[in-house]
């Protein structure tokens, strides 16, 4: 039952497989969002796109942020349950986290359909926008049950080491969503009637892709023949389980959201210097995406792999992934942060052409991608730990590191000395921190669990048993 190629085989090149899968679905992902934003700012008018990609997006990734945090939780949990071959409770873990995407996607509509107008208001979004932005919010948060149970569906998947299907369906996803994009604003005219109705139909496109989303992943549960098998019937929470998924689920999706909150703040920081310098991070956040999606995908390899053989027991294999995930990543990463820094000024050029944007988006790009290297300690040890249950103290050491530190760096430490390269210093000082709390911990961790290699581990054992 267990994927072979998780718990036994080679490990790099298992998860290279699954890693290009991952990343292949994000650089898809991303296209989309590129391609969407394309449409609205061509066909319907930038205050449009600023409704879309501006606060209603930011909503959008805090409610989504918590969510996909939340079912990572039942990730782990089914990982570690497909590893140790335990079909009962995957079973009864499959059919919880289903059961939660519908119950929470029916909270969250209720809440954000009601509350839309007010947190539109809230993050003073210009009064241009105002309106498009509500009316997006309120039909993207109508689509919120599909769009749980598609990435849930997913993450299931994902948990017993299909990437393959996964990558599928978000491919037809991300054209069928342009596609629909195309028709509702360009052929049936929604764009030129205005703002509010160009935004209607961006949004009624994305949740009708969602359904179609949804559907293709309850089918394959449906229809597989494994022990993640869905039966429609026996979608109902169970009291044990539900226990389970949220212990690791609710700090993962805590994370998630006050990173995006610290996000902001760095938004308002960047924005008080200036048109140019707020242009040029823009810019730069379309480059340097290309990393994000990489280092993220890695971080997904690491639990899965983490939590399949830690379930398992196989110790070991479980210390190997987190070194060899390690030398993967250092691998891609180091050359792209040389890619970076040689073809910056190139990249930037395609999103814009003021040359002093450029040039400011250019010491961006000198100051922090040789520092991307520090985070992918981050990233990888953070997702083994969560891959073997452990999310409560890598949750606490993301936000002390990550987001308080930054916090404190930006209202207390930025005012001295009001320069971009003081904010971009911010994270310089939480990767390199954050790291080296997280090498310490999971140190720490390995050995106070017996998480030792399979010499030592014989050796111990010999040892107890000649009582020595």
């Amino acid at each position: 039952m267990r994927n072979k190629s998780i718990t036994s085989g080679s490990i790099w090149k298992n998860m290279l497989t699954f890693f290009f899968a991952l990343l292949l679905g994000a650089f898809f992902q991303q296209l989309y969002n590129t391609i969407d934003a394309i449409i609205v700012g061509r066909a319907v008018g930038s205050d449009a796109l600023g409704a879309v990609g501006g606060s209603a997006a930011m909503v959008v990734n805090l409610f989504l942020g918590f969510f996909l945090g939340l079912s990572s939780g039942a990730t782990v949990v089914i990982s570690q349950f497909y590893g140790a071959g335990k079909r009962e409770e995957i079973d009864k873990a499959v059919h919880t986290a289903i059961a939660l995407s519908i119950a929470g996607g029916a909270v969250i509509t209720a809440i954000g359909v009601l509350i839309s107008p007010w947190l539109i208001s809230v993050m003073k979004t210009p009064v241009e926008q105002a309106e498009a932005g509500t009316m997006y919010l309120r039909i993207f948060f109508l689509g919120m049950i599909p769009n749980l149970i598609y990435n849930m569906g997913a993450g299931i998947l994902r948990a017993v080491g299909d990437s393959r299907r996964p990558l599928i369906v978000l491919i037809i996803s991300c054209i069928v969503n342009i596609l629909l994009d195309i028709i509702f604003v360009v052929g049936f005219g929604l764009g030129r009637m205005g703002d509010v109705y160009g935004v209607a139909g961006v949004a009624v496109a994305t949740i009708l892709c969602q359904l179609i989303s949804a559907a293709i992943i309850i089918f394959i549960l449906v229809r597989s023949d494994d022990s993640y098998r869905l039966d429609i019937r026996k979608i109902r929470f169970d009291a044990i389980m539900l226990s389970k998924i949220i212990k690791i689920g609710i700090p993962a999706g805590f994370q998630t959201t006050t990173y995006t909150l610290s996000n902001t703040l760095i938004q308002v920081s960047i924005n008080s210097l200036g048109k140019d310098v707020a242009s040029a991070w823009a810019a730069y956040g379309k480059v340097d995406v290309l990393f994000w999606m990489t280092i993220g995908s890695l971080g997904t390899v690491a639990t899965t792999f983490a939590g399949q053989n830690y379930g398992a027991g196989k110790y070991d294999r479980v210390r190997k992934s987190t070194r060899q995930a390690l030398a993967i990543a250092t691998v891609i990463t180091i050359p792209l942060s040389i890619f970076f820094c040689v073809f910056g000024n190139i990249l930037l050029g395609i999103f814009v052409v003021d040359k002093n944007v450029i040039d400011i988006g250019v010491q961006m790009i000198y100051y922090l991608a040789p520092f991307y290297i520090t985070y992918v300690c981050v990233e990888i040890f953070a997702g083994v730990l969560r891959g073997m249950g452990d999310a409560f103290i890598p949750m606490m050491i993301t936000l002390f590191g990550i987001c308080v530190l930054r916090v404190i760096w930006i209202l207390f430490v930025f005012p001295m000395h009001r320069t971009v390269e003081m904010i971009e210093m911010s994270y310089r000082v939480t990767w390199c921190t954050t790291s080296a709390m997280f090498l310490v911990y999971y140190l720490i961790y390995i050995n106070m669990k017996g998480i030792k290699n399979e010499k030592a581990r014989g050796e111990n054992d010999w040892k107890r048993a000649h009582k020595l």
